[in-house]
């Protein structure tokens, strides 16, 4: 007699409290920065979007050296949102 307990399809597929909770990883993380969602944002404008970090890292600095001030490096959701506010 099998004493192991099956589950149903539904049962099977639920995540449990720690895996749904689970912290990111490093790897996480570094996929994240290598995704093209980044946006660089002034007091001003939208310089650029769609940007890799390291992408958007270069234009900061190019811009940095045209005088620009006020730049930081969001993602292109919350630059969308900042967008549609104004």
């Amino acid at each position: 007699m099998n004493t192991q307990e099956t589950k149903t399809p539904n049962e099977a597929t639920e995540m449990t409290d720690s895996e749904m909770f689970e912290k990111p990883t490093t790897e996480d993380f570094v996929s994240e920065l290598r995704e093209p969602r980044w946006s660089v944002v002034s007091f001003e404008l939208r310089a650029a979007k769609n940007l890799t970090y390291a992408e958007a890292e270069q234009q900061i600095a190019r811009m940095k050296k045209e005088g620009i001030s006020g730049l930081c490096i969001i993602t292109d959701e919350a630059a969308e949102r900042i967008a549609a506010e104004k």
